[in-house]
């Protein structure tokens, strides 16, 4: 098995540089991904971390937050018109088949 080295560096906590040594065919991998995707390889593992642990970072944020970048989330959806009783009602559901 290849050994695996990391250098971990933080830039006055703003940035964060991790140096990985691959096996051959994984670094191979990594590469035609990131060319499939049309991303630099960097930032194709950047996507890969973040989608990794931006699901577990959000559960661990305190309820207030979370609760306002729904609201963001929910401001930024135009608004539309609530549907009539009619729409949602049973009778709707089955107006075209014989009762």
């Amino acid at each position: 098995m290849a050994r695996e080295r990391r250098k971990l560096a933080v830039d006055r906590g703003l940035t964060m540089t991790v140096t990985l040594n691959f096996k051959p065919e994984l670094e191979a991998w990594l590469f035609a991904q990131a060319k499939a995707n049309g991303v630099t390889v960097e930032a194709y593992v950047r996507s890969v971390v973040e989608s990794a642990l931006l699901p577990a970072m959000r559960q661990a944020a305190p309820v207030e937050e979370r609760a306002a970048a729904f609201e963001a989330w929910a401001a930024g959806h135009r608004s539309t018109p609530p549907l009539s009783d009619y729409a949602v009602s049973r009778e709707s559901f089955y107006e075209d088949r014989d009762h």
